[in-house]
């Protein structure tokens, strides 16, 4: 397991891992989104979206790599099933300054599949093995790898156990189980994280048949309670769409998870934290450059559940508004939400 020392202010340096982590999601946990769930939690672990080995190998490296300081730890989900294009594109994640690459062998869409990569890859435990020791090869840093429970029909515990069995054999001692079987055809990505049912006993057994190994569960989780019970037989829990869609859920894992002794910031506080970033990107990028809504955009969960979450929503979706681009606007959104609640 990756250790991090990240330095804190009144307190000794917390050490950070993958206990906690929000999943790679594509179009949304770009650099920006990974900046605001930063200023949420400063020690759970992050990830890009999937980039392809093609995208590195034959297109704009600084364009798909480049990411701010302040995202640490951050790992980089690469797409590809080519041993020697993944390990190029594992070293260049690794000159960027990624803490980790990760091999996705759990997306089940038919673009994905027809790349020959992501969850298709499960039927091919022995290339997904050469892939890994190509990267670990090629790179200092740790090579992990998220896949699912199983392949369409396939109901036996088996498969995944003879999957990670195979993969760990080049190296591989970190895997990310999305406790469900993806589907190849006939459901959409939507539809494949919700119709398979969940098989969260099939993550707890591999944990017991590779105690030695690093197992984090991902899939269906949106409360404390449940992460602390999957704590109780895993070494780690990711998020997904509900760290994305009620982002503030984070805001007490560093206290819970981590030790670190540093009250939260408040809602109100992250919106402030993120004003300069925002101001500091729009003016590198130019009026013709990136809009205020690449950014704003992820924000919009961040009252979830609060009186007045809906009008805080409108201000930050206000086409008119967006178009001046003024970073004040999350203080009005605040402050809409003061008065509707």
């Amino acid at each position: 397991m990756t250790i991090i020392t990240l330095p804190t202010t009144d307190t000794a340096p917390v050490k950070a891992s993958r206990r906690l982590s929000v999943a790679p999601m594509m179009d949304w946990t770009d650099r920006h989104c990974r900046v605001f769930h930063r200023h949420i939690s400063q020690h759970t672990w992050l990830y890009t979206e999937m980039v392809t080995t093609g995208a590195l190998v034959y297109g704009d490296v600084e364009r798909h790599l480049r990411f701010n300081d302040e995202e640490h730890p951050v790992a980089l989900q690469l797409g590809g099933s080519d041993p020697a294009d993944l390990a190029t594109s594992a070293k260049l994640g690794e000159k960027w300054g990624y803490d980790e690459i990760n091999l996705n062998c759990g997306c089940p869409s038919e673009r994905v599949q027809k790349g020959a990569f992501g969850a298709c890859l499960m039927a091919e435990p022995q290339l997904v093995a050469d892939c890994v020791k190509a990267m670990r090869d090629a790179v200092s840093i740790d090579v992990t790898v998220k896949h699912r429970v199983g392949i369409d029909q396939t109901e036996s515990y088996d498969f995944v156990r003879d999957f990670v069995g195979t993969v760990a054999e080049a190296g591989c001692k970190t895997f990310i189980v999305h406790a469900r079987n993806a589907i190849l055809k006939g459901l959409s990505p939507k539809e494949n994280r919700e119709v398979p049912p969940l098989k969260y006993e099939f993550a707890y057994q591999l944990k017991r048949d590779f105690p030695d190994f690093e197992i984090i569960i991902n899939g269906g989780v949106k409360t404390e309670a449940e992460i602390d019970e999957h704590l109780q037989h895993l070494d780690g829990v990711m998020l997904g769409r509900e760290a994305y869609h009620n982002p503030f859920v984070m805001a007490g894992f560093d206290q819970r998870y981590y030790g670190d002794a540093r009250a939260p910031k408040s809602r109100e506080e992250v919106l402030e934290a993120m004003i300069p970033y925002i101001q500091a990107q729009l003016a590198q990028h130019g009026a013709r450059g990136l809009k205020l809504n690449t950014i704003t955009r992820h924000m919009l969960g961040l009252m979830t559940g609060l009186p007045g979450a809906r009008a805080f929503r409108q201000v930050l979706s206000d086409s008119k508004k967006l178009a001046l681009g003024d970073a004040d606007l999350l203080r009005e959104a605040a402050a809409r939400l003061r008065i509707a609640a």
